[in-house]
């Protein structure tokens, strides 16, 4: 799988767990020792990241033996190094989105094509409920490439006459996820020879589409090991809550709109669904940073009902030297693009804060802020802040690294985070009167969203124990 969070390890697992660092370690070498002895002379240029790491992960499934290896492909599918892979058992296509549109395309049809790149002769696919066109392009695709598709039916066919499933994941998305997840188990045990799998139930007329039917896949009686799968199944960054004392933190790593969106329901159900605090106000923070070609005004304004007293923004690095050290010179220039892009989601950010004020008249008139915003470095501290003072309703404040962003939202109140040391105060009124909020609040609730690289740094810093 990819992205990693923490360690690049986890995107190879057997049963579950990231395969260990010798184990890593062994198999790199080896690896990348076989591919330089082999290479071109006349192209001497080894695979890309992505490529390698696809290339040792099929040599560690041969070389350990593994019964059956998930494989989840880069980007797209057509022309992912992935697809390789000629004759899978099954394959499956999950709820399409709009990313990566610089390589896949920006339609969702264009997406669909890509994504039906990895259809094979005689192997079933199966998808989930899709918007009409993408679904018919999915289906052309099959078509061609004399693949048997069909559509997962929904997770409440499966509820019928039992409990209701529980599942280990939040959100509303993932009964979707968890309805293809026991398509794909079901086609791989059946491959097996296994028995017991649970009779069929009668199969609903097919989904007419224009051209031709998506047969439905019919619905049957869950195992009680699918029913356990689906209620024990952890995924790190992924509507993950960690209360860490009075601060609670939200991670999710959404990064188009429709996740965005996905990601809001989930917030709004896990967090704000809430009580207030009998003995204190709470203080809700968004920290946010998004990277490639993404839309980033387009995520942002999903969040803004979400009502953030706070946004703050900082690049995906975990940890940041801001000393006018030479020896950081290089480093601190991609700093200076993050940085550029933190600041354009901050003006964005206050820009839709301001158009929210304009359609609701209840709402204080906020200082308009003008011209561009000027780094305020402070003994060894960097924050930006709008030089205008804005109102409580989200001021928006960016830090040059995740870990003087966390340490500002946890005050001191996190036991995994040091608190913020005296020479990174900041004389902004917007940072110092924030601070006080934060000390002061009986609940501080911090939703981590817009990038993985984003959610992977902060569980670096929140659970040091992954990066064991």
């Amino acid at each position: 799988s990819s992205p990693h969070l923490v360690q690049v390890r986890e995107r190879i697992r057997i049963n579950g767990q990231p395969i260990s660092k010798d184990l890593f370690n062994k198999y790199f070498w080896l690896v990348y020792n076989r591919l330089e002895e082999t290479k071109d002379p006349a192209h001497a240029s080894m695979p890309a990241y992505f490529r390698f790491l696809t290339i040792m992960a099929f040599h560690v499934f041969l070389q350990e033996k593994v019964d059956l290896a998930v494989v989840e492909v880069g980007i797209g599918g057509t022309y992912d190094c992935t697809n390789i892979i000629r004759a899978p058992v099954v394959c499956g296509v999950s709820s399409l989105g709009i990313d990566h549109t610089s390589i896949l395309g920006d339609t969702m049809e264009k997406i669909a094509w890509q994504k039906g790149g990895i259809f094979k002769p005689g192997v079933p696919a199966f998808t989930v409920a899709q918007p009409e066109r993408p679904l018919e392009v999915l289906r052309e695709r099959a078509q061609e490439r004399k693949c048997p598709l069909y559509l997962c039916p929904e997770l409440d066919d499966f509820e019928e006459g039992c409990q209701a499933l529980e599942l280990g994941l939040a959100g509303a998305h993932q009964r979707s996820n968890a309805a293809l997840a026991l398509q794909l188990a079901r086609t791989w045990l059946q491959r097996r020879g296994c028995q017991g799998l649970g009779e069929l139930k009668e199969v609903p007329p097919s989904t007419e589409l224009l051209g031709g039917p998506v047969p439905l896949a019919p619905a049957f009686q869950l195992t009680d090991a699918m029913i356990q799968g689906l209620r024990d199944t952890e995924w790190l960054g992924r509507t993950q809550v960690l209360s860490h004392g009075p601060v609670t933190w939200y991670l999710d790593g959404a990064h188009t709109t429709s996740s965005i969106q996905a990601c809001v329901r989930w917030f709004r159900q896990a967090a704000l669904s809430q009580d207030k605090p009998h003995d204190g106000s709470e203080v809700r923070v968004l920290l946010f940073n998004a990277t490639g070609d993404r839309d980033t005004a387009a995520l942002l304004k999903l969040l803004v009902p979400c009502h953030f007293d706070y946004a703050v923004f900082c690049p995906n690095f975990t940890e940041v030297s801001v000393a006018n050290n030479a020896d950081q010179q290089n480093f601190n220039v991609t700093l200076e693009n993050a940085l550029t892009r933190c600041l354009e989601n901050q003006r964005t950010w206050t820009r839709l804060l301001e158009e929210k004020v304009g359609q609701d008249p209840w709402l204080p008139s906020p200082l308009r802020v003008g011209g561009l915003l000027q780094p305020a470095p402070a003994r060894g501290s960097l924050l930006l802040v709008p030089p205008a003072p804005r109102p409580l309703n989200s001021p928006a404040l960016v830090f040059p690294c995740l870990a003087q962003a966390l340490r500002w939202v946890a005050q001191g109140r996190d036991p995994q985070l040091a608190a913020p040391t005296a020479s990174g105060a900041h004389p902004h009124p917007a940072a110092s009167s924030g601070a006080v909020l934060l000390r002061e609040a009986a609940a501080v609730r911090v939703l981590v969203t817009g990038s993985l690289h984003l959610v992977g740094g902060a569980l670096r810093l929140l659970e040091p124990a992954l990066s064991q």
